[in-house]
């Protein structure tokens, strides 16, 4: 009989925002138009990559990706999110290990990227010479690909151990989308080995991938001071800046909610710490990204002007 009850729940409820009766239709309209503007910001970004030829080098190429990512991630758990404010918002368990799982390799791959990112700046701006020689195409190509085949593996195995769960007594996720850490606290089964699994793995690549980052700025940072042009100087931070704030906006939210005990966390602070790299990250990356680089700006005034 046990073992029967440990089979029943195959269809889980996203409690997500509803408990903020008041505020239903304004969050329905924020997070709407958020999401909009990031498909839009996003997919813009990739189209224009794609249709100038100048910008097919590696800087681009990876924020290309990045866009890529950013627009994936927020389409795995924006469309759910929204259908959550109008209906009771029920969800099987398969669509909750895919939906996990796109996320998962979303964030995992952006992860790499940002530390791919990191490493090419570096070689940009301390060994300028070498650049041509070092960062070219086919290694950029190899970055990109190695970030979304660690990304896939690294989301595989959390899903796969996340299968071996079972869940019998509450069906309600206590989020907004698929996360691991609400499954976990809602399975029948012990989940301690997923949990190790996320220290081991998720800790390792986070804390791997933020030291690449810190490394090479650190580099930079050293690099840009010895310069005694202050052009050279303008221009080194102004191309560093995006990508400083765009990583700390990111690993930020990151690390507290995959690093810190779950147990000091209510389920509001939870849901508020994914927004930022759920919903915020991929909203901000393209604006950070587009509006402080001339290149992005002039291919999209060509754009513009073309289609006039």
């Amino acid at each position: 009989m046990e073992e029967k009850n440990t089979t029943l729940i195959t269809q889980f409820i996203l409690t997500g925002f509803t408990h903020q009766q008041d505020w239903q239709i304004s969050l329905l309209l924020v997070f709407l138009v958020i999401y909009l503007i990031t498909l839009v910001g996003n997919v813009g970004l990739i189209v224009l990559i794609w249709n100038d030829s100048q910008l097919h080098i590696p800087m681009y190429l990876f924020l290309g990706s990045l866009a890529f990512v950013d627009a994936s991630i927020s389409s795995t758990v924006t469309p759910k999110m929204l259908i959550n404010f109008f209906i009771k918002n029920n969800i099987f368990l398969f669509e909750c290990m895919a939906q996990f799982f796109f996320f998962a390799f979303g964030a995992t791959t952006e992860c790499f990227l940002l530390a791919s990112m990191a490493y090419d700046r570096y070689v940009a701006i301390c060994h300028p010479l070498l650049y041509p020689v070092i960062m070219t195409n086919r290694l950029c190509i190899w970055l990109i690909i190695s970030s979304f085949v660690g990304g896939f593996i690294h989301s595989s195995i959390h899903t796969g151990f996340l299968l071996r769960l079972t869940f019998c007594n509450e069906n309600q996720i206590h989020h907004y989308y698929c996360d691991i850490e609400p499954l976990l606290k809602i399975s029948c089964t012990d989940p301690s080995i997923n949990i190790l699994m996320v220290y081991i793995f998720s800790g390792s690549i986070q804390v791997i991938t933020i030291t690449i980052v810190l490394v090479s700025y650190t580099l930079v940072l050293f690099t840009i001071l010895k310069k005694k042009s202050l052009e050279g100087i303008r221009k080194a931070f102004s191309t560093c800046g995006a990508h400083l704030l765009s990583v700390s906006l990111y690993y930020g939210p990151l690390l507290y909610m995959y690093v810190s005990p779950g147990s000091a966390k209510s389920y509001d602070q939870d849901m508020i710490d994914s927004l930022f790299f759920t919903i915020i990250i991929p909203l901000l990356n393209p604006i950070i990204y587009s509006l402080r680089n001339k290149k992005v700006i002039d291919s999209l005034t060509k754009m513009l002007k073309r289609n006039v």
